[in-house]
């Protein structure tokens, strides 16, 4: 390791602490994440020539500032599939197609509400992934919790859950499309093999946290401040909703048929909802118009919260760098080398790390380094790839920025990563270590 690579993982690490103790420090970590971004690629600048061409994989060594667009072109799809998702459920939220899934879930019991958000939030992770999943449970939530403390838990819960749907599901987290579209695993056997350990791992940790939650929920604020009158009527919230949520559902379909990237068909259903929602309100009346306005889009897109836009676009890029750099290959390799054969121990760290790092270049270094064998550990829907796929994608859930589930709800419910750590991330472990051992179970007597 060159003292350059050596200086950028300094500076990666010195700003990760800082995000860390974000409460504190009261900084944002917003700032530190874009200090990083500037800071590291800043320190590449001093001599670029000794990681560019083989990152990029080009003849000759190319322009920082192009390796920084050629990052931020495959960062921007994140922010923009962000962006667009948060405005549709907002927009779903505000027009009240969430009404009939929130009266299915209410109940006064705060363990019986656990239960079913944790259940609810894993197969519709499945089914979406694990960001827009995460975005819905959170607008849900805050409709039926109004403690903030306990309104905590479950977002804890909601990224734990998230994370461990979208594990066993081939269009349920970016590794495993990733992988999926590799070749390296199928549909069918990740999904009959891999879906055990990942309840597990959502439900053990749901157990120990309900052991915290006791009694019966209190109404919500927002229940008890909701006077307003409903300006669309049961078939147009209807509309909406099964515009909205279908249409995230449609979003993986349209990728496998067009072969966009997902943020292209986000853009699509955030299109014909505008349009449609605009439709809906053109013939409102006078007295009405001003109560439309809160829920039309171009409202909805003023409160966008920047800050968690702008930490994605800061975190992910400083780890672009270190992916430039070679770091996390070289990481790959000496777990290779260090456990070779041991294909639990090093998919296992591979998941602790994916908690720490972005999980995607993680995936990506992986698939690159280890080839696909015919037979053995290594073949098609081998142990080693079912298990990054499982460790990968459970993993990002130890700590709250280990995957954009815990992000983005950090960013709305306003986590911090010091309470997450303390209260959550041995719980995630717990659950984490326990879908492995079930994983290694169902190897060695089943399959």
């Amino acid at each position: 390791m060159t003292s350059l690579t050596l200086a950028i993982v300094i500076v990666f690490c010195i700003g990760y602490f800082f995000i860390a103790i974000e409460s504190l420090t009261k900084v944002n970590k917003a700032a530190v994440a874009l200090l990083m971004f500037v800071a590291t690629w800043t320190l590449l600048m001093l001599d670029p020539g000794q990681y560019i061409a083989s990152a990029i994989g080009a003849a000759k060594a190319l322009e920082v500032s192009s390796v920084i667009e050629h990052h931020l072109g495959a960062t921007s799809t994140t922010l923009f599939f962000l962006m667009g998702a948060m405005t549709i459920v907002e927009l779903v939220d505000q027009n009240g197609g969430f009404n009939f899934v929130r009266d299915t879930l209410r109940t006064k019991s705060k363990r019986g509400l656990l239960w079913r958000i944790a259940f609810m939030t894993f197969i519709l992770s499945a089914i979406l992934d694990n960001l827009t999943t995460s975005i819905v449970m959170i607008m849900i939530l805050r409709k039926l919790v109004s403690d903030k403390k306990d309104r905590m838990i479950y977002a804890a819960l909601v990224i734990i859950a998230a994370n461990s749907g979208g594990a066993f599901s081939p269009i349920g987290d970016v590794t495993t499309i990733m992988l999926w579209n590799k070749g390296v695993i199928t549909a069918a056997g990740v999904i009959s093999e891999i879906f055990l350990p990942s309840l597990i791992s959502m439900v053990l940790p749901a157990y120990i946290l309900s052991l915290s939650l006791k009694g019966e929920l209190k109404a919500s604020k927002e229940q008890e401040a909701a006077v307003s009158v409903d300006l669309l009527t049961a078939s147009q919230r209807k509309t909406i909703f099964f515009l909205g949520v279908g249409g995230l559902i449609f979003v993986p379909i349209f990728k496998s048929i067009t072969h966009l990237p997902p943020f292209v068909g986000i853009l699509l259903v955030l299109g014909v909802l505008w349009t449609v929602t605009e439709v809906f309100y053109a013939n409102l009346k006078d007295h009405e118009e001003k109560g439309a306005m809160q829920k039309r889009v171009t409202n909805m897109l003023s409160r966008i919260d920047m800050s968690t836009i702008l930490f994605f676009l800061g975190i992910l890029m400083a780890v672009a760098c270190l992916e430039t750099i070679g770091v996390l290959t070289m990481l790959g390799q000496g777990l290779n080398t260090t456990f070779e054969g041991n294909h639990y121990l090093v998919t296992g760290i591979i998941g602790v790390l994916s908690s720490i790092v972005d999980n995607v270049p993680l995936v990506a270094g992986c698939m690159g380094m280890y080839p696909v064998e015919t037979t053995g550990d290594m073949a098609i829907d081998g142990v080693f790839w079912q298990l990054l796929a499982y460790c990968a994608g459970v993993g990002g859930s130890m700590l709250i920025i280990g995957s954009a589930a815990g992000v983005v709800v950090m960013g709305l419910e306003k986590i911090t990563f010091g309470w997450y750590m303390k209260k959550v991330t041995w719980i995630a472990f717990v659950g984490y270590l326990a879908g492995i051992v079930c994983y290694y179970l169902l190897r060695t007597f089943v399959f």
